[in-house]
C-alpha cells in the first residue's frame, strides 16, 4: 500500500519543496497551511509532470485556530508520517510582537503534539527545527550544543524543541529532529537574502546589506535538504537531531558579491550598508557528520551551482515575480 505523509506548512518554501520530491517518491500527501495556496511560482510541486497530483491534497488550516479540524483530517488520513514545516519563522521581525512568536510555535504547536501523540498509526514525527536555538556559535555545532537564543523566535523554538524531548522521554513519542541553516534554491520567497539579491540586482533597486554582511553563513540548497529530511523520515530512531549543512562558509557581504558578479552588477554602485538587526547571530556552523553516518547523507549542489539555479528560476519567472511582494509580510 502507498505511505502517506502528512505536511504542515506545504505552502511554505521548504515545505512546497518537500512535497514536491515525496510526490516524485511516490507518497500520498496531504498538505496543509493557515495561508491560500501560494502563487504557483512559489509551489515547485506545481512545476513539471502534474500527474503527481492526483495524490496531494491541499487544505487551509491553522494551527491556532483549526486544531480540532486538523486532528480530525489527520485521524481521516491516518498517515505514517507527519512532518512539521510550520512556524513563524522571521527573526528580527519576532522583536515587534513576540507574543505572536509564542502562540504560533509553542502553545498552539504543544496542543498540537499532545493531540499527536495519541495517534496509534503515527510511525515517525519529523521536526523541522533551526539552528537559531544555539544562539552565535564558535566552531562547528554539534546537535547537543546547549541552547542559547537570542531572538524571541530562536526563544519560542527552542521551547518547542525542549517540550517535544519531554514527550519523547515520557510518552516514547515518535519524534526525530532536523536543523539546516540557511536554506535556498528556486522558488523562495524575495525577502530571503539570495532571491532578493538576484532580484533587486536584475530590477535596478538598491539591496540594503546590514552591517556590512560580515556575519559568516554556510548557505545549503534546499534539493540537499528536502533529501536529509525524507532520509530522517524513513531512517532515523525517535529522539534523535540531525544536522544539514555545507562546509562553504561565506560572509553575506562575499555571497552578495559573488550574485553580483554573475549578474555583471556593480556591487558597489547597487549595494547600501546600513546597521545590524537585533540580536542576529555572528555565525552558527553546523556539523553534518552524524547526518553523513547514520544516514547516508551529504550535500550534492555546491554554491555556485545553487546559485546559478536560483537565478535561473529569477529570470525565467521576473515578470511575474515583479508582481509579488518583495518585504515579509507579518500575520499574526
Amino acid at each position: 500500500m502507498t505511505e502517506k505523509i502528512f505536511v504542515i506548512g506545504s505552502n511554505s518554501f521548504s515545505g512546497s519543496h518537500f512535497v514536491a520530491q515525496a510526490l516524485d517518491q511516490g507518497f500520498e500527501v496531504i498538505g496543509i497551511s493557515r495561508s491560500p495556496e501560494a502563487d504557483l511560482v512559489f509551489l515547485p510541486y506545481r512545476w513539471g509532470q502534474l500527474e503527481k497530483l492526483n495524490h496531494f491534497k491541499f487544505y487551509q488550516l491553522d494551527l491556532n485556530n483549526n486544531l480540532n479540524e486538523i486532528v480530525d483530517l489527520i485521524n481521516e488520513f491516518k498517515p505514517e508520517y507527519v512532518v512539521n514545516f510550520a512556524s513563524q519563522s522571521m527573526v528580527a521581525e519576532s522583536w515587534q510582537n513576540p507574543e505572536h512568536w509564542m502562540m504560533t510555535n509553542v502553545v498552539s504547536t504543544v496542543k498540537f503534539h499532545d493531540r499527536l501523540r495519541k495517534c496509534d498509526f503515527l510511525r515517525k514525527y519529523v521536526h523541522i527545527s533551526t539552528p537559531e536555538v544555539y544562539g552565535s556559535c564558535e566552531g562547528l555545532v554539534r546537535e547537543h550544543t546547549n541552547y542559547n537564543p537570542s531572538t524571541p523566535y530562536a526563544v519560542s523554538r527552542a521551547a518547542c524543541d525542549m517540550s517535544l524531548m519531554t514527550f519523547f522521554k515520557a510518552y516514547n513519542f515518535p519524534v526525530v529532529f532536523t536543523r539546516a541553516a540557511n536554506v535556498y534554491g528556486p522558488g523562495q520567497q524575495l525577502y530571503r537574502i539570495i532571491p532578493r539579491a538576484i532580484f533587486f540586482f536584475l530590477t535596478q533597486r538598491k539591496l540594503q546589506l546590514h552591517g556590512g554582511g560580515q556575519s559568516v553563513r554556510s548557505f545549503i540548497h534546499i534539493r540537499d535538504v528536502v533529501e536529509g529530511t525524507l532520509l530522517a523520515m524513513k531512517k532515523a530512531p525517535f529522539g534523535e537531531i540531525y544536522h544539514f549543512s555545507t562546509r562553504e562558509n561565506i560572509s553575506i557581504r562575499t555571497l552578495v558579491q559573488m550574485i553580483a558578479d554573475k549578474l555583471n552588477i556593480s556591487f558597489e554602485e547597487q549595494v547600501d550598508v546600513v546597521g545590524e538587526r537585533l540580536g542576529k547571530d555572528t555565525a552558527y556552523l553546523l556539523d553534518n557528520t552524524k547526518a553523513s553516518q547514520e544516514l547516508g547523507w551529504k550535500a550534492r549542489i555546491d554554491l555556485e551551482e545553487g546559485i546559478e539555479d536560483t537565478i535561473n528560476w529569477v529570470k525565467a519567472n521576473l515578470d511575474r515575480l515583479k508582481d509579488m511582494p518583495f518585504d515579509y509580510v507579518h500575520k499574526p
